[in-house]
């Protein structure tokens, strides 16, 4: 990727592929699968959807914001995508998309992998490969939560379920959206929960803004998702912009 002429968002992603060594280093296994993620999301946005482009180079943005120390050279680059009014021309997918090349990411982690064929066995066909997951012990921790099916989510929302809700993807279990985006007594999302989870990016990461509810958070003083009617939500909406803005 060539810097020369280039907006904010191409030399950002020009950095993170000169610096890709040292953000290996500088990220731990769950922080590199989240940018990797992310990477992804901005790699097959359409290039045209300025919009979608936008929203998935912020994940990428997010994503390293919240990982990278503070004196890393990408980490000072990440405010110029912020703060930028230009949008982020066809370049970035295409930019994107030489990174997952440079870091030869493999088709997206929660998908099942198969074996290869090795082909005929003394003339006969070989069984079909059974798909082989990727255990995660922390995506099963959170499957772990009370969820809706994806039926019982429709029913909830009169329709469609808003992207904005987490939608987590059980293999076992199908889609499943955690019980606690919804009120005790029936109903619709609750809205606090649909606007933390655009700061989240909930709809690019549903994984990591799940987490993020069901975590012990200091700041707040328990895990976000049982404060839910507690704490005003102000309150719930001013610690996920925190940590939306690196803060």
């Amino acid at each position: 990727m060539n810097e020369e002429g280039a907006g904010p968002a191409e030399r950002l992603l020009a950095l993170i592929g000169t610096h890709r060594d040292s953000i290996r280093e500088a990220l731990d296994d769950e922080a590199y699968a989240v940018l990797l993620t992310r990477l992804t999301a901005l790699a097959e946005a359409a290039p045209d959807d300025g919009r979608a482009v936008r929203r998935a180079l912020q994940g990428v943005r997010l994503a390293l914001v919240r990982a990278l120390p503070l004196d890393h050279p990408v980490y000072l680059a990440l405010d110029d995508v912020r703060h930028t009014a230009a949008p982020p021309g066809p370049e970035t997918v295409v930019g994107a998309q030489e990174l997952l090349a440079w870091f030869r990411l493999p088709s997206p982690a929660r998908e099942p992998s198969y074996g290869t064929d090795p082909g005929p066995v003394n003339g006969t066909d070989p069984e079909p490969a059974e798909p082989v997951y990727r255990a995660d012990p922390e995506q099963d921790q959170l499957l772990q939560a009370p969820a809706l099916s994806a039926d019982e989510a429709r029913i909830r929302c009169g329709g469609a379920p808003p992207p904005e809700l987490i939608r987590l993807r059980d293999r076992r279990d199908g889609e499943r959206y955690p019980e606690f985006q919804f009120p005790e007594d029936g109903g619709t999302p609750h809205e606090v929960v649909l606007e933390v989870n655009r700061l989240l990016l909930a709809e690019i990461d549903p994984w990591g803004a799940a987490a993020w509810w069901l975590s012990l958070n200091t700041w707040l003083g328990g895990t976000p998702a049982s404060l839910l009617g507690r704490l005003p939500d102000h309150r719930l909406v001013g610690a996920a912009g925190a940590l939306a803005e690196g803060e």
